[in-house]
């Protein structure tokens, strides 16, 4: 099992995300585009390979995230219509989703069989998460799943507080 600890930077205006291990060393680099259309997320290695992108949907009557590992597509995180709490879907082959993923608290499943888990660090400054991977082969997809998560999350507060919105 291997710990990676994801940790955003609070006034970086283009979003910005260090991944590191439990030795502090950083694993992973992601760095969202600044003023672009389609807003994206890039993951890359530290070898400042690509292994991930995020990409929100630009033309859509609700919001639409497209995460792609490894140059193909694995999730798709879409808000659903409702009138009093936001909700979304996560659409991934063989993968499902159990526990409260809104509050950053939830495992990730592959064939009935947990590959990973991630809980929300409190009293941080910026959003902080653990991410426990069982499986090491789904790294870079756990990696992705959770910044496209803290993606949608951070998409609807600022539509919350947009007003008329």
């Amino acid at each position: 099992m291997r710990q990676l600890y994801i940790k955003q930077k609070v006034f970086s205006l283009s979003g910005k995300f260090s991944v590191k291990d439990e030795r502090e060393n950083e694993v992973y680099f992601v760095e969202g585009s600044f003023m672009q259309i389609p807003k994206t997320f890039s993951i890359k290695d530290s070898s400042g390979h690509e292994v991930g992108l995020i990409t929100k949907k630009t033309f859509s009557f609700l919001p639409t995230f497209f995460v792609e590992v490894n140059g193909r597509e694995a999730v798709m995180i879409k808000k659903q219509f409702s009138f009093f709490k936001a909700r979304y879907t996560i659409d991934a082959v063989d993968m499902e989703v159990r526990g409260n993923w809104w509050d950053m608290n939830f495992g990730v499943y592959q064939n009935g069989e947990i590959i990973g888990s991630v809980s929300k660090k409190w009293f941080t400054w910026g959003d902080s998460y653990e991410l426990q991977i069982e499986n090491e082969e789904m790294e870079s997809l756990l990696v992705a799943l959770v910044v496209a998560i803290d993606c949608a999350k951070s998409n609807q507060a600022a539509a919350a507080s947009t007003p008329g919105v």
